[in-house]
């Protein structure tokens, strides 16, 4: 008897490992099929908020996913859809979601005997009340905005505008699906794609931090010297390129000043003298050229072309010093180089997911963060942020000073490739001397060639987050 008992669970759970497998499948048409006649998990945000449900309707299909603040999550849920399948969490962990995942199906010895429709809920790092002020902030410029507890890597916010209604992909309606989706793709801003991790651009100034960072950790350069001249152009050795300050602004000194002062010419000279090999491990070591580990789908990697290419390019060299010369990253990416800078050095997979737990609150899996790498040391950390916090009292960085709080920013101004427009940036941390959250900010020209924003346009979009974050009075956002 009790090798039949065996030999009959043993069976029973190759059947639902078999079937978990077909089933969890979100490109398999009764696979979602299923999902509109059974129940399906929450997603819910740290602080308690239903962002994805199921609700039970009248009709052949029993049940309707619901996305309860219709565009604010779209770019992490994702959708569920009876004719296109499934994105974002919603695919990654439709297994869970759906009950199909055998740790979700089998919680008990029962469990193998009976046919129980269990299903998982996710619980994520986001906090509303944050992405709330972050969609606020933006308001309709297009761009994005990423904020970080830099202790751990948990994402606390993740807005990127234009967005779309994932309750348009989950109607039963179909021919009213395809329209809106077949509207989706024909739009020129394509909404469906999220610009804080699935799009990349030049960072421009605000990669200064990560120059400065090689520069700070090389032993060969003077850092208390005023070793790079006071000028408003600067030649590339070899070649009749000059590199040129915003406004044509006079500028030089110490690693300190030319960070402080946002010097185009001090750190294009500092890439030169550190040569490409440096520059670019110190670039890698902070993520560049590899996929953040995040649990969404489809990361963009930010880039920086390997060594070899700037032997004959002394000019692109220079560039990428600055952030340009073919140099890219995604907002969740500068997110993560403020976050490293903020708590010491650590380099924290960024996360989004806190817990999975069941329908009755048991946890299957908690997620802890991980540690990807320690790309500058405890002091270069306490330089740069003891520099970026003199910029915001003093530079232009103001813009990012929160109320009753010591923050560190930088901001930056990318003119656009074969336009007349600008891409505006901040990074920043705080509280400086033991940061909570990191921000990066992202507006797609936000601005006009010859008219440098310094900061005054994406500036209160970090503060007004920052303050969210810290849950301090918050400061009024002028709208576009």
């Amino acid at each position: 008897m009790a090798i039949f008992l065996i030999l009959f669970t043993q069976l029973n759970l190759t059947q639902l490992i078999r079937a978990n497998e077909y089933k969890s499948d979100p490109s398999n048409t009764r696979s979602i099929s299923m999902t509109f006649t059974e129940p399906r998990g929450l997603i819910r945000t740290a602080d308690g908020e239903i962002i994805a449900e199921t609700i039970s309707i009248q009709g052949d299909l029993k049940r309707l996913r619901q996305y309860p603040f219709d565009n604010l999550y779209a770019h992490v849920t994702g959708f569920i859809s009876f004719e296109y399948g499934a994105s974002g969490l919603e695919r990654l962990y439709n297994s869970h979601l759906s009950g199909t995942e055998i740790e979700v199906r089998v919680q008990n010895a029962s469990d193998l005997f009976l046919n129980r429709n269990r299903t998982a809920n996710l619980e994520l790092t986001l906090r509303h009340d944050v992405q709330l002020v972050a969609r606020a902030a933006l308001g309709n410029r297009s761009g994005a905005v990423v904020a970080i507890n830099p202790q751990d890597g948990a994402i606390l916010a993740l807005w990127s505008n234009p967005s779309y209604d994932p309750n348009s992909f989950s109607s039963h309606d179909l021919n009213q699906v395809d329209n809106f989706r077949d509207n989706l793709l024909s739009d020129s801003q394509n909404p469906i794609r999220s610009k804080a991790y699935q799009e990349s651009y030049p960072p421009g100034p605000i990669f200064s931090v990560i120059t400065a960072s090689a520069g700070l950790s090389d032993i060969t350069i003077a850092k208390d010297r005023p070793i790079y001249p006071q000028v408003g152009y600067y030649v590339v050795p070899q070649t009749n390129s000059p590199i040129t300050n915003v406004d044509g602004k006079i500028c030089g000194g110490t690693i300190y000043e030319i960070l402080e002062q946002s010097c185009n010419t001090g750190f294009a000279q500092m890439a030169i003298s550190l040569g490409p090999t440096i520059l670019v491990d110190q670039t890698e070591a902070f993520g560049f050229n590899s996929e953040l580990t995040i649990d969404l789908p489809d990361i963009t990697e930010s880039f920086i072309h390997q060594p070899e290419f700037y032997d004959p390019n002394l000019s692109l060299l220079a560039q990428s010093g600055i952030g340009k010369g073919g140099v890219s990253a995604t907002p969740l990416q500068m997110a993560s180089v403020a976050s490293t800078i903020a708590n010491g050095g650590i380099l924290f997979s960024p996360r989004i997911i806190n817990k999975i737990t069941t329908s009755n609150g048991e946890v299957l899996k908690n997620y802890q963060s991980q540690i990807l790498g320690r790309p500058i040391t405890k002091s270069v950390s306490e330089e740069l942020k003891a520099i970026l916090s003199k910029s915001v009292e003093r530079g232009a960085e103001q813009s990012v000073q929160a109320e009753g709080v010591k923050v560190g920013a930088k901001v930056g101004t990318v003119r656009v490739e074969n336009s007349t427009t600008t891409h505006n940036w901040v990074i920043a941390f705080a509280p400086v001397a033991n940061p909570e959250v990191a921000v990066a900010v992202f507006v797609e020209e936000g601005g006009s060639e010859g008219f440098y924003t310094q900061g005054t346009d994406a500036g209160p979009i970090a503060r007004a987050v920052i303050e969210a974050s810290l849950r301090l009075p918050t400061s009024t956002v002028n709208e576009p």
